[in-house]
C-alpha cells in the first residue's frame, strides 16, 4: 500500500517484524520462552496518540517499558494535577481565614478605639460640667475609684456566660490572685502591693481633675498624653529597657510642648498652675505603669479585673477618711447628700469604669497600639467640643504645642524594630522596582527585534 493510499484510508501505519523462513528465533532444543509482557500489543486508544507513543518506546528499547506506559503516565499526571488544586484550595482557605480574622480584629480594634476615646472625652467634659455646681475634685476621685470594685464581678459574670467549665467566685478569685504571687492574696500582700498603686491611682486622677479647673479640656488631655514619654524615660532608667533614639526625640518633643503650653499665657497665673498639675498627673500615671511592670509584670484580663477591684476595695476602706477630713476642714465642703449632683457623679464614675474595662479588654482582643491611639484621639475630640460648645479660641502657641505633643506621642508608638522593618521594606521595594525595570527592558528589546524582523533586518548576535 502506498503512502497515498495510507493517507486516504485514514488508518495508522503499522510495522511488523517477520521471522526468516526456515529459521527459528530460538535455539534448538531450548524451550521457547513465553512472550514478554512488554512486547504485548498496546491497547489502541480512540485518538491513536497513546498507541503511537507506545510503539516508539518499544522500538527504541526504552528501559523499563510497559505497554500503555505513556497512557499510565498521563493518567498519573492527570491525577497529580487533580490533587494539586485541592492543596491549593486548602492553602487558599487558610489564608482567607487568616485574612478574615485579621480584618475582624482590626475592625474590633477600631471600634474599641472609638469607645475609649469617647469615654475619655466624656469623662473630661462631664467633670467640667460637674464643677459648675460641685467643685470637689477629691470627692469625685474617691467616688469614682470606688466603682472599680465592680470590675471583678462583671468579669466573673462574663466568665460564667462564656465558659463551660464554670468556677465558683472564690475559686476564680484565688486563681486570679496569682498576680500577687504564688501564695495568693493575704493581708500583708494586700497592704504591700495594693497601697502604693491605690495612692498613685488616686493622685493621678485627683491632679487631672485639679488641672481641669485651671485649663480647657483640650489642653489637659494633650498634656496628659506626655505620660507616654515619661513611661519611656522611667523604663529606660529603672527597668533598663532598650535605648531608642526616636523615643528620646519624642520625649524632647513632649517637654517642648509642655514648655510652650506654659508659655502661652506667661509663666504665671492659673495657666501655669494648670500645666504643672496636668504634668504631675502624667508623671504619676507613668510611675504607676512602670511600678506595675516592675513588681507585677503583665496581667491577663482576670488578673486585671482582680487588681482593679482590689484597688477599689482599698480605696473604700483606707482612703474614705480623706474626704471627711477635707469636708470638716472646709477644703471641700458640700451641703446635704440630697443636694449633690448624683447624676453627674454617677456619670463620671460609670464612664471611668467603662474606660478601664475597655482598655483591659481591648489589649486582650485587639492590638495594644490601638488603645493608645484611642487616648490620643481624645485631644481632637475635646477640641471639637471646646470650639463648638464652649466657643474657646485657641492661640497659635497652644495649637503648636498640642500638635508637637501629639506628634511625639505617635513617635513613641513605633515598635522597637521599626528601623529594621523599614529598611527591609525599602530594600524589597527597591528590588521590585529593579525587576520591573529589567522586565520593561526585556519587553522593549523583544519589541525592537520583532520590528526589525518585520522590516527585513536580521540581527546576528556576536559570538
Amino acid at each position: 500500500m502506498t503512502s497515498t493510499e495510507i493517507q486516504n484510508s485514514g488508518e495508522e501505519p503499522c510495522f511488523r517484524l517477520e521471522h526468516l523462513p526456515g529459521k527459528s528465533p530460538h535455539l534448538a532444543g531450548k524451550e521457547s520462552p513465553q512472550v514478554n509482557s512488554r512486547w504485548d500489543a498496546p491497547q489502541v486508544m480512540a485518538n491513536g496518540v497513546h498507541d503511537i507513543e507506545d510503539r516508539i518506546l518499544r522500538i527504541t528499547g526504552y528501559y523499563g517499558y510497559k505497554p500503555g506506559y505513556s497512557s499510565h503516565r498521563r493518567e498519573d499526571g492527570t491525577e497529580s494535577h487533580a490533587e494539586t488544586p485541592v492543596s491549593e484550595t486548602s492553602g487558599d482557605g487558610t489564608a482567607y481565614q487568616t485574612c478574615v480574622n485579621t480584618v475582624l480584629k482590626v475592625l474590633g480594634g477600631l471600634l474599641v478605639v472609638l469607645c475609649v476615646s469617647s469615654c475619655w472625652v466624656g469623662i473630661t467634659q462631664v467633670v467640667q460640667l460637674t464643677f459648675k455646681s460641685f467643685s470637689c475634685p477629691f470627692f469625685i476621685t474617691w467616688f469614682s475609684t470606688n466603682w472599680n470594685i465592680l470590675f471583678f464581678p462583671l468579669y466573673y459574670s462574663g466568665h460564667v456566660a462564656t465558659t463551660r467549665e464554670k468556677l465558683t467566685p472564690i475559686q476564680k478569685f484565688r486563681e486570679c490572685s496569682r498576680l500577687f504571687g504564688e501564695d495568693g492574696m493575704s493581708l500583708k500582700v494586700f497592704l504591700k502591693r495594693t497601697a502604693p498603686f491605690s495612692i498613685l491611682w488616686t493622685l493621678t486622677n485627683y491632679l487631672y481633675l485639679l488641672a481641669l479647673r485651671k485649663l480647657t479640656a483640650t489642653d489637659v488631655s494633650a498634656l496628659y498624653c506626655c505620660h507616654k514619654a515619661f513611661v519611656f524615660l522611667l523604663s529606660w532608667i529603672v527597668l533598663k529597657d532598650r535605648f531608642m533614639g526616636v523615643r528620646i526625640v519624642a520625649a524632647i518633643m513632649a517637654i517642648t510642648g509642655i514648655v510652650m503650653m506654659a508659655y502661652a499665657d506667661g509663666f504665671h497665673g492659673d495657666s501655669f498652675m494648670g500645666v504643672a498639675l496636668a504634668v504631675g498627673s502624667a508623671s504619676t500615671s507613668a510611675l504607676y505603669k512602670v511600678l506595675f511592670k516592675m513588681f507585677l509584670g503583665s496581667a491577663n484580663l482576670g488578673e486585671a479585673a482582680h487588681f482593679f477591684s482590689t484597688v477599689g476595695f482599698f480605696n473604700l476602706i483606707f482612703i474614705s477618711c480623706v474626704p471627711l477630713i477635707l469636708y470638716f476642714t472646709r477644703v471641700e465642703h458640700w451641703g446635704s447628700l440630697s443636694s449633690l449632683p448624683w447624676g453627674y457623679l454617677c456619670g463620671v464614675a460609670g464612664l471611668w469604669l467603662v474606660f478601664n474595662i475597655l482598655v483591659n479588654v481591648g489589649v486582650v482582643l485587639t492590638y495594644p497600639i490601638l488603645i493608645s491611639i484611642g487616648t490620643l484621639l481624645s485631644v481632637p475630640g475635646n477640641a471639637a467640643i471646646d470650639v463648638l460648645k464652649h466657643e474657646v479660641i485657641f492661640s497659635v502657641v497652644r495649637l503648636a504645642a498640642t500638635c508637637i505633643i501629639c506628634l511625639g506621642f505617635l513617635l513613641l508608638l513605633l515598635p522597637e524594630e521599626w528601623d529594621t522593618v523599614t529598611l527591609r521594606f525599602l530594600t524589597t521595594l527597591a528590588d521590585k522596582k529593579t525587576e520591573e525595570h529589567g522586565e520593561e527592558l526585556t519587553e522593549s528589546s523583544v519589541h525592537t527585534r520583532s520590528r526589525s524582523r518585520a522590516n527585513g533586518v536580521v540581527s546576528i548576535p556576536m559570538a
